[in-house]
């Protein structure tokens, strides 16, 4: 199976909608989570072709975050302030009904011109739920709840006198109107268990993944197409990364090294704990972070693994790397994020650019 794609690698941005920047380090971060800067930070991205960014959905503190908005009222916000980019909006089965989801977003999709897409979450934190006073389900069943969440969204969205009988939903020849504009809300799921890569080869439109090195995403990707051929389906990739662009090698390796120095360890070993110990509870006892060490943790999902440190040239490369590899989006944090988004959007992105046309030349001259 050919996993090179010849359409242009696609650019998302995390939104930091929740206090403490993108990685568990008292480093500073010249990155806010309030609103004034989230829509500043929108226009930058658009401005600078970024084609996506992703709200993040959190209920308690912890781990650096003691503030946080939600998802689909911020999301919308930066809807607002924007033409062009696309944002989407993470869910949380149990804490949302599919009936309310696929009603706010329908609406969402009317007042932006079809751009709001959604991130269903299948949820790693237990305290949280325990919080805020949702069932806590096994592993795989957090994902057949999140599939016939999915089901139900895409069956209130498409159908009418739509029924479904699920374990978990249950619907009875209803009719939602407006329907979203056309095309469908695009819908994103993360996650590296064998649970959330079935669930995405049946599902999603998109499959998130923590960062790693284009050999190891090479293998996700080979296996969740796979699957989806045989269901008949087809599933984008998404790939986390941590980008730190710097003029020289030498002054990204220098802002890599602050960031560990200056973790907060008892912040990252809690946050490693709570993952590991979900990822634990799968069939075959692993999850997105099995494998991550205490230094991978500081940025939440794996990002540094990716390893686009460096100069613009160095990490180029390495996206076109982790394309080839079947990535079709870069889902990106940043330390300061204003001014990185910028950077990397008027010197990274056009050398993406460039060697995208040079590799389909070649290819095309081969043939």
């Amino acid at each position: 199976m050919s996993l090179k794609t010849t359409e242009p690698v696609k650019f998302a941005y995390w939104v930091p909608n929740v206090s403490g920047g993108l990685v568990i380090s008292n480093i500073e971060q010249r990155t806010g989570w309030d609103i004034d800067y989230n829509r500043k930070l929108a226009q930058i991205a658009e401005a600078n072709g970024f084609e996506y960014a992703l709200s993040q959905i959190r209920f308690t503190a912890g781990y650096g975050a003691e503030n946080q908005h939600e998802s689909v009222a911020f999301s919308h916000a930066l809807l607002a302030a924007t033409t062009t980019l696309k944002v989407i909006a993470a869910l949380l089965p149990g804490p949302w009904n599919p009936a309310l989801a696929a009603k706010q977003i329908a609406t969402i999709s009317h007042l932006t011109n079809g751009r709001v897409a959604v991130n269903v979450v299948s949820g790693w934190f237990r305290g949280e739920f325990a919080a805020i006073g949702e069932l806590w389900l096994d592993h795989d069943e957090r994902y057949r709840r999140s599939e016939e969440f999915i089901r139900a969204l895409r069956g209130i969205w498409t159908e009418d006198n739509f029924t479904f009988k699920g374990d978990f939903y249950r619907f009875n020849d209803y009719s939602m109107k407006p329907k979203p504009v056309d095309p469908q809300p695009e819908i994103f799921q993360g996650g590296s268990s064998r649970a959330a890569r079935d669930m995405a080869a049946r599902v999603s439109d998109w499959y998130f993944t923590n960062g790693n090195t284009p050999e190891e995403i090479r293998k996700q990707v080979d296996d969740i197409r796979t699957k989806a051929a045989a269901n008949g389906h087809s599933v984008k990739v998404g790939v986390n990364a941590f980008a730190i662009a710097r003029e020289t090698e030498e002054e990204a390796r220098a802002v890599l090294d602050e960031i560990v120095a200056k973790a907060n360890p008892e912040a990252v070993q809690g946050f490693a704990d709570q993952v590991k110990n979900a990822g634990k509870a799968s069939p075959e006892g692993e999850g997105n972070w099995a494998k991550s060490s205490l230094e991978d943790l500081v940025q939440y999902n794996d990002g540094f693994r990716s390893n686009l440190i460096g100069t613009p040239v160095q990490i180029a490369e390495r996206i076109i790397a982790l394309k080839q590899a079947g990535a079709d989006l870069i889902l990106l944090g940043f330390l300061h994020f204003q001014e990185e988004v910028e950077f990397f959007g008027k010197h990274v992105i056009p050398l993406v650019r460039e060697l995208e046309e040079q590799k389909q030349i070649t290819a095309e001259a081969a043939e």
